[in-house]
């Protein structure tokens, strides 16, 4: 059984980690806001364009990336969003992709949002929380849990 006290501490000190590379966070999220990113990265998954490959998964290579570092070797990302990230990031357009298009294309939009998601709560809570609160807001319990600290 995990002593309370220790929990509360590392779910602070990910609070911290936050906060350190919220800089960061907001410098991605505005790239996630502009119109190239999820605003034409879903008109280019209706359009059935490749751009939906170039555009959508580099983004969300970069949010994984970060989220990885925040989370260090202590509170790395949980298994279902790691899968979520590979399925959407795992392959490239290729000679299938048109006659499979949704079932190459939908999961490069989950991951993305996913981690548009992920990213959003991290830079909302870091700006309102002091320290983490044990009556959690739905946001925070759900970067919680993407860190396993849930």
């Amino acid at each position: 059984m995990r002593e309370p006290g220790a929990h509360q501490k590392r779910m602070d000190e990910l609070l911290g980690r936050i906060k350190t590379r919220l800089a960061d966070i907001d410098a991605l999220l505005a790239e996630y806001a502009e119109h190239w990113a999820e605003e034409d990265g879903v008109y280019r998954f209706y359009h059935q364009s490749f751009k939906v490959f170039d555009r959508l998964q580099p983004l969300t290579k970069q949010g994984f990336e970060l989220i990885t570092e925040i989370g260090d070797e202590q509170d790395p990302p949980c298994e279902w969003y790691c899968q979520i990230v590979k399925e959407g990031a795992e392959h490239g357009f290729n000679k299938t992709t048109n006659s499979e298009w949704l079932a190459q294309t939908r999961p490069i939009l989950e991951a993305f949002w996913h981690t548009k998601y992920f990213l959003t709560m991290m830079a909302k809570y870091a700006k309102q929380l002091d320290s983490a609160p044990q009556c959690l807001p739905s946001g925070w319990a759900a970067v919680l849990y993407l860190f396993e600290l849930r």
